[in-house]
């Protein structure tokens, strides 16, 4: 689940929310491990609260991760091994075929991409709260229902 997990601007990789101070928040790296304060005047944003534009919408990147994940078959991605910005552009939209071309750039995807190497190699292989993907379900199932009577 990546409810927990932030990204700060100006500062590389990705950080889970370990406490909330008086005047910090105390964050730990995913990748070393190592806390450290977060000031205010920082800017945090938590990965379940971003999205990726669609045609349909907003996707969020919950989502977007459990759909890479698949796709992926829940290994990393060789973001090197693409050839240019289209090769990965065609990758992605195996994975988010109604991705809006026009407002999601290549450095959006190589972005996602990496964030996703970096909560595969942290461990992190569930995106998304079981309880909002069972409510989910149980509202599809309705759907699915209500259109076939």
């Amino acid at each position: 689940m990546i409810k927990g997990i932030i990204s700060i601007s100006g500062k590389p990789g990705l950080y889970r929310l370990v406490s909330r101070g008086k005047n910090a928040l105390i964050v730990e790296s995913l990748q070393t491990g190592k806390r450290t304060p977060t000031y205010s005047h920082e800017k945090v944003i938590s990965l379940a609260d971003i999205t990726m534009y669609s045609d349909h919408g907003d996707e969020p990147l919950p989502d977007v991760f459990e759909k890479l994940h698949a796709v992926a078959e829940g290994n990393a991605i060789d973001i090197k091994a693409f050839a240019n910005d289209d090769d990965m552009r065609q990758y992605f939209a195996k994975v988010l075929p109604d991705f809006d071309r026009e407002r999601v750039y290549p450095s959006d995807i190589r972005k996602l991409f990496s964030w996703y190497n970096q909560l595969i190699a942290a461990g992190v292989t569930e995106f998304k709260e079981k309880e909002i993907a069972e409510d989910q379900a149980a509202e599809n199932a309705e759907k699915a229902d209500e259109q076939q009577a």
